[in-house]
């Protein structure tokens, strides 16, 4: 059985993944970690989740939850990040982070994690999309720069970081792809006078509004033809559910930096 510690307990991604780890024989939730002054702290998990009591409440200490887990799941504020790293490597805990908007000095803490346990670190965890990264890829690969591409995702009207982080994985994955500079042949969005489309640019929007979980759509847009590859997430279970398949991952690997890519074995 795979001991199992939450952060982000009370967001909606750590309800979902705590709910769905509950009907897994496969884990024992041992803690849910939040801020101090969220009104969920000493709150017992089960309940919160509408369960019957677990017998294990929500806690704001950090590292007594990290030592009594076998692997612990991110999905904080990246502002977090650096000091979760560290209590993972310290405790020798696997980590598995879905925290968006990573920082310099997160990702930094994060690899120097990855030297003494098993770290799983991804944008997004849902099978689809890291089939859609594959097939970015593979797409912009083939199709020379005649095709013009596009990245355009939606989300829901409280997310705080854009562009999406799943977003800038599948620019970063194209740009790559084509050899273009992430700094120099990117635009955000377009307004005013801004002339012809340069030959190699790609562009990104995001969309923010309602309750959509999560839209990408990457377009490669040529004289007479288009193609467009989307995925569209109907609900956060997809996400949860590649998770805790990162969960146990981490709960069997050796130290290392690991993606989703060998998660799902793509």
């Amino acid at each position: 059985m795979i001991k199992l510690a939450m952060l982000g307990a009370a967001g909606r991604m750590g309800r979902t993944i705590l709910k769905l780890a509950s009907q897994d024989p496969e884990f024992q939730i041992v803690g849910g970690l939040e801020s101090a002054d969220s009104p969920a702290i000493g709150t017992d998990i089960g309940t919160m989740l509408g369960l019957n009591p677990l017998g294990v409440s929500v806690s704001s200490d950090l590292e007594a939850a990290f030592e009594k887990a076998d692997a612990v799941i991110d999905f904080t504020h990246f502002s977090a990040t650096q000091k979760n790293a560290e209590t993972a490597a310290k405790t020798k805990t696997g980590y598995v982070v879905g925290t968006t908007g990573l920082s310099q000095e997160g990702l930094a803490a994060i690899a120097k994690a990855s030297s003494q346990i098993p770290v799983v670190q991804s944008p997004n965890m849902s099978i689809g999309v890291n089939l859609l990264f594959k097939l970015s890829e593979i797409a912009a690969t083939i199709l020379d720069e005649t095709y013009d591409i596009e990245i355009v995702e939606a989300h829901h009207r409280n997310k705080k970081d854009s562009p999406s982080g799943t977003a800038m994985k599948l620019l970063e994955i194209v740009a790559a792809a084509r050899k273009k500079s992430l700094e120099k042949d990117t635009v955000y969005g377009r307004q005013g006078e801004v002339g012809a489309r340069p030959k190699g640019e790609i562009g990104v929007l995001a969309v923010r509004g309602g309750d959509v979980v999560g839209d990408h759509n990457v377009s490669y847009l040529g004289d007479g033809e288009r193609i467009e590859l989307i995925h569209r997430a109907s609900s956060r279970e997809a996400f949860a559910k590649g998770a805790l398949s990162a969960a146990k991952y981490v709960s069997r690997a050796e130290a290392g930096l690991y993606t989703m890519t060998d998660v799902l074995g793509f």
